[in-house]
């Protein structure tokens, strides 16, 4: 479910201005840009994790059935 589905457009609007009188417009755009690029470490490293945990099911359920 979307997290912000709960949030209509008057509730999005105030958010949006409260980041704007928090930050300035000057630093909205550095700090989406951070955002974005922590979202994508975070993927890559859910994906590595992932990637590990199945190497070492694999290993594991392949030393059971000898």
């Amino acid at each position: 479910m979307n997290m912000l589905a709960f949030l209509g457009t008057q509730e999005l609007l105030i958010v949006a201005v409260i980041a704007l009188v928090l930050f300035g417009g000057n630093q909205i755009p550095k700090l989406a840009r951070n955002l974005g690029k922590a979202q994508k470490e975070l993927q890559q490293g859910l994906a590595e994790g992932q990637a590990a945990a199945d190497a070492r099911s694999e290993k594991d359920s392949g030393t059971e059935e000898e």
